[in-house]
């Protein structure tokens, strides 16, 4: 057989190197990445258990419709366990925060993966409303075990949109701008104000901040809690000592860190005005 014809014979030969001939292009590799693309997308929607689960572990995925299928709020636990395995999807930050954050995250995906996010990402899950009460505890704790190391610009962020119970914790903060933005912080509640006023370390900025506070000083529990405490002025302490019965009064300075003087004085016109009562 000539040359030429070995070239031209099934179009398989190449004359001169005798491989393959490379074939004409065709439209079929497009029409498959193209149906695969419309299946997966149509198995994001889907309610059928075995579809979701092929899409969540197939490695052509995309974040979009990752995000997609993790807005769906009755998406079950294996799909997310599949979802978590797929390598790709968790190099995208906006997926692991849609992971982490879906009320039906099994636990042992969720509390791993908030373990890896930045300051202002845990933050984001910790505010979620969706996101499961003891999830939020374990982001609390972690954001919690940052404090020292974190920027100053991020603990001021921290205490004016942060959750409760940071806010109370960041309380204790040394700047005391930081401690102050923590006492605005709508989630703070008077429970945690108690705490904090409470704690040894709690220094006299805290104290006199939260006495004079245009909130916090008029709760009652929060008085109690101040009473106790070392720093209260002279004057904070008869304004919230007026209207406690003497008994009532006494039990409080039994456990109370004010100088001598302040409970004598405070003892000295609570009696008086029991008398001025009888």
């Amino acid at each position: 057989m000539s040359e030429r014809e070995r070239a031209g014979f099934g179009g398989t030969e190449n004359a001169s190197s005798g491989g393959r001939v490379e074939r004409p292009a065709t439209h079929s590799t497009a029409r498959s990445a193209n149906q695969s693309a419309v299946g997966l997308e149509e198995a994001v929607h889907s309610a059928v258990m075995e579809d979701l689960l092929r899409a969540a572990g197939d490695p052509a995925l995309t974040a979009e419709l990752a995000l997609a299928m993790l807005q769906r709020a009755d998406l079950a636990g294996l799909v997310i366990e599949e979802l978590a395995r797929n390598r790709s999807l968790l190099k995208q930050r906006k997926v692991k925060i849609a992971l982490a954050s879906h009320p039906q995250a099994p636990r042992h995906v969720s509390v791993p993966l908030v373990r890896q996010f930045y300051t202002f990402d845990l933050m984001k899950v910790a505010l979620s409303p969706v996101v499961p009460a003891d999830v939020k505890r374990t982001v609390d704790e972690v954001l919690r075990g940052r404090l020292k190391t974190v920027t100053p610009g991020e603990r001021m962020t921290l205490a004016r949109r942060g959750s409760g119970r940071i806010a109370g914790a960041l309380l204790a903060d040394v700047e005391e701008g930081i401690m102050r933005a923590a006492l605005e912080n709508a989630r703070l509640t008077e429970a945690l104000v108690v705490q904090g006023v409470l704690r040894a370390e709690a220094g006299s900025a805290l104290i006199h901040a939260v006495g004079g506070h245009a909130k916090w000083s008029y709760r009652r529990d929060v008085q109690v809690a101040l009473l106790r405490t070392e720093y209260l002025s002279l004057a904070r302490a008869l304004a919230f000592a007026r209207g406690m019965t003497a008994p009532r009064l006494r039990e409080i300075l039994q456990t109370s860190r004010l100088p001598q003087r302040i409970k004598e004085q405070l003892l000295r016109q609570s009696q008086r005005a029991g008398e001025r009562r009888n």
